[in-house]
């Protein structure tokens, strides 16, 4: 398949590709979802911004003990370390399982996040942190907690006049336990179950369960399934009350390997 005819534009400024926007333009980043989506006519936009050349829409800064990721970052670079400390680590550890290197040399980690595919690992992911997505429309940025950003299948608490900018995330200490489990048939698939925990020192602990078909579980305070892995993920799972029993099952393994991962502090 080809994709249908479409008009190609690159700003060079983010009110011109707010203009874009507003005039009915597709946003694209990598393209390693948008791409696909074209080729089947599932979409069909008359005009494409790329948003690639925008200034600061790729890359890390760190300020006040916040690290800003500009949505354009990809996941190559997240993997190769442009993250530092056990922030960085972490994410690396996500980045590095996700799909294949020629996928993570284009895909970016904002494109993963707004297009909201609920088996997507940032989507699964970021909300543990308790961070923000710095959004851009006509008023100026504005920040919405990662743990509200996903609201449904595809779709996000962006507004129509929006687009992701950055992700803002607090720096980590070094002792932060981290658990991270994701079931996929092969590599390169997408996932069936994923859960992952943040354990801080000092902090209430906090788990995400994802890629059930929803948007994701947070579960803000995740003491109890660090104290108790097996049976809290059992009651966690059950009060979802999953229609398929092998999903379930899945999704109570995802959340006690998870568990126990960040209890050992990995």
């Amino acid at each position: 398949m080809k994709p249908a005819p479409f008009a190609y534009v690159r700003p060079q400024a983010w009110s011109e590709a707010l203009s874009l926007l507003r005039d009915g333009a597709r946003p694209l980043a990598g393209g390693q979802s948008l791409g696909p989506m074209l080729n089947l006519r599932l979409a069909q936009p008359g005009r494409l911004a790329d948003l690639r050349h925008l200034p600061d829409f790729a890359g890390v800064v760190l300020a006040d003990g916040i690290c800003r990721i500009g949505a354009g970052t990809t996941h190559a670079a997240i993997e190769d370390g442009a993250v530092p400390g056990r922030l960085g680590a972490i994410l690396a550890g996500v980045a590095r399982r996700i799909a294949y290197r020629a996928v993570r040399n284009r895909g970016t980690i904002g494109g993963s996040l707004a297009h909201a595919d609920p088996a997507a690992d940032w989507v699964a992911v970021l909300p543990a942190f308790d961070g923000v997505a710095v959004a851009l429309g006509p008023s100026g940025e504005r920040r919405i907690p990662l743990a509200g950003f996903v609201c449904g299948v595809f779709e996000t608490a962006l507004r129509p006049d929006e687009v992701l900018r950055a992700i803002e995330l607090p720096m980590l200490p070094p002792e932060t336990g981290w658990g991270h489990w994701k079931f996929c048939r092969k590599p390169g698939e997408f996932s069936k179950a994923t859960a992952c925990l943040l354990a801080r020192p000092g902090a209430r602990s906090r788990a995400v369960l994802a890629a059930l078909d929803g948007p994701p579980l947070v579960i803000a305070d995740a003491d109890a399934l660090l104290a108790a892995p097996q049976a809290e993920a059992a009651r966690v799972v059950a009060a979802l009350d999953l229609p398929d029993p092998w999903r379930a099952a899945l999704a109570r393994t995802a959340l006690h390997r998870a568990a126990l991962a960040a209890k050992e502090g990995k």
